[in-house]
């Protein structure tokens, strides 16, 4: 009997080892919980706001309002895009205003949380970051100055002219690629290399249809030429860090979202409409 008694006793002692090890090994496991999120999402949550890189001066996607008191505010539609996806992430949003050329390394480096700012998602770009799916379609196009209105007929036209771009953009690449032995002048933002046309410094500047229409409303020197680049297509898209899926699945959804109850296109009246009355001002 006494030997029963003993084995049972020292059976509890082992099985209250085994249990306090247990608990011991899962006490250490919960101070360090395991997440499926990806390091920008959680860094989007830790912060509480979603960072975003824009280069205003490309209207209606992104320009300077200057009805706001301070004159820095950035609206556009894809201002309206990246408030309505921090709203859906319930974090705040802040805008990061630079050059177009330097979004996608302020991306990498992770300077902003994601980029948008009517980026064609090229071949060339996906190999550094990845892409939404596309919010907004556009056909590329050139403008002239009015008085050449009617002078150019087809893409060859413009075989050897001089061509004012925005640098890093797809713009720049098309002209680069279709238009033969172009004398490329590449500038920091659209409004630049339309000054330049304005000024007869270059002949033709290529931009988004959209944002084409958006400079003649203005710039009544100005004249569309009905004249497009071949074997365009992505549209617009938003620039996200790799390994990011469940970043890109949110801002998907609100794509599709606005897409279907018929937000994005009222973005465009309302900020085409905003966009002429500041430049108006």
């Amino acid at each position: 009997m006494k030997k029963i008694t003993k084995a049972i006793l020292t059976g509890a002692v082992i099985a209250g080892m085994f249990m306090a090890g247990g608990c011991n090994n899962s006490s250490s496991g919960s101070s360090s919980p395991k997440t499926n999120e990806s390091a920008l999402m959680q860094k989007i949550k830790s912060s509480g706001k979603l960072t975003v890189g824009t280069a205003s001066g490309f209207p209606p996607y992104e320009f300077l309002d200057t009805s706001a008191s301070d004159g820095k505010k950035i609206d556009g539609i894809d201002i309206k895009l990246a408030e309505a996806v921090a709203k859906k992430l319930g974090v705040k949003l802040e805008i990061q205003d630079m050059t177009f050329q330097s979004l996608l390394s302020s991306l990498t480096t992770g300077k902003v949380d994601i980029a948008v700012s009517a980026i064609n998602p090229t071949e060339e770009r996906k190999k550094t970051v990845d892409f939404s799916d596309s919010y907004l379609e556009g056909e590329q196009t050139l403008l002239v100055r009015k008085e050449d209105a009617g002078k150019y007929k087809a893409l060859s036209d413009f075989d050897g002219k001089r061509i004012g771009v925005q640098k890093s953009t797809i713009q720049e690449k098309l002209a680069n690629e279709q238009i033969k032995n172009a004398q490329i002048v590449a500038l920091p933002k659209v409004a630049d290399a339309l000054l330049e046309l304005k000024t007869g410094k270059v002949d033709a500047v290529p931009v988004q249809n959209i944002v084409g229409g958006q400079y003649l409303l203005t710039n009544s020197d100005l004249s569309a030429t009905n004249i497009y680049f071949s074997n365009y297509s992505g549209g617009a898209a938003v620039a996200v860090p790799k390994e990011s899926a469940d970043v890109i699945k949110v801002i998907n959804e609100v794509i599709a979202e606005n897409k279907a109850n018929g937000n994005i296109d009222k973005w465009v009246d309302e900020m085409t409409k905003k966009a002429v009355e500041n430049a108006k001002k």
